[in-house]
């Protein structure tokens, strides 16, 4: 099945030749017991630290974006394959950025990989979105049959802290998920002044996240809907079984902790392991 919400619109995304347009991919394996870094190709600006072992043998990765952020024109391409039973964790050690723009896109893609058997958590740091920037950003995840996945994406609207709000600026954002080599969920959203302030949109909340997680079943669903319990702009459902969860917020930082306690509370039935944050997450 598909579940498609309403689309409110999606930009241009036609990239530009001004900016720095940066690639890079990944490929883990398993090797005897340990998921291993098998394959690693980058242009421009987009590499990664050497793994981390904190639980044995699944593999943590941290992504760099050496510039701290993104300008009008530039363009993140990222690839990721986790093959066979291997099992790896990739998030960032910071937020990233989106700067205000004169009037080109930003763009950022992001293509998923999961073979059978494999485990793929893709948990990065909130993404800060300036005041005057246009951005369109692609996710699309592959799950073969068997595969296992837990992802998240965390978006800040301009900068509170610094009495920044939205009032000028576009963010289009596009989920798309495949099972099986089938469309089975596909989401489009665009976010610009009237959203971030409207009671249907954001309601003036500058975060929001949403989170995947697959295969999960009511037990989860119902582990989840304990955990917001009467709590505010928090919400979650289940299509077949892949579990959706979303969240609004006026603070990032509170936002992404519910969700690492999501993402706790889910890691042992999806996953088949038990929560182990990465060190990064602490600094």
């Amino acid at each position: 099945m598909v579940a498609e919400p309403v689309d409110i619109g999606f930009a241009n995304t036609e990239i530009t030749p001004q900016g720095w347009e940066a690639t890079l991919e990944l490929g883990f394996k398993l090797s005897n017991d340990k998921t291993v870094l098998a394959h690693r190709r980058h242009h421009g600006p987009l590499t990664v630290q050497r793994p981390f072992y904190p639980e044995g043998g699944v593999c943590h990765l941290y992504l760099l974006h050496p510039p701290g952020g993104v300008v009008a024109g530039d363009s993140l391409t990222i690839t990721i394959n986790a093959a066979a039973n291997s099992a790896a964790l990739v998030t960032t050690p910071a937020a990233g950025k989106f700067y205000r723009s004169t009037g080109e896109l930003a763009r950022q893609s992001v293509t998923l990989t999961v073979a059978a058997g494999a485990a793929l958590e893709w948990l990065p740091q909130e993404t800060i979105i300036y005041e005057g920037a246009r951005v369109a950003s692609e996710l699309r995840v592959n799950l073969e049959s068997g595969a296992r996945f837990i992802g998240w994406e965390v978006l800040v609207l301009g900068r509170p802290a610094a009495n920044e709000g939205f009032t000028v600026g576009q963010a289009c954002m596009s989920w798309q998920i495949f099972r099986a080599d089938e469309l089975f969920y596909r989401e489009r959203l665009k976010l610009d002044a009237q959203a971030f302030l409207a009671r249907w949109g954001l309601n003036g909340h500058s975060a929001c996240g949403t989170m995947f997680a697959c295969p999960a079943s009511v037990v989860q669903l119902e582990a989840v809907q304990q955990l917001i319990g009467e709590t505010a702009g928090r919400g979650v459902t289940l299509i077949d079984d892949l579990l959706i969860c979303r969240a609004l917020d006026t603070r990032a930082d509170r936002l992404r902790g519910f969700f690492q306690q999501v993402w706790a509370a889910l890691r042992p039935d999806v996953l088949q392991r038990k929560a182990c944050e990465p060190r990064i997450w602490a600094t």
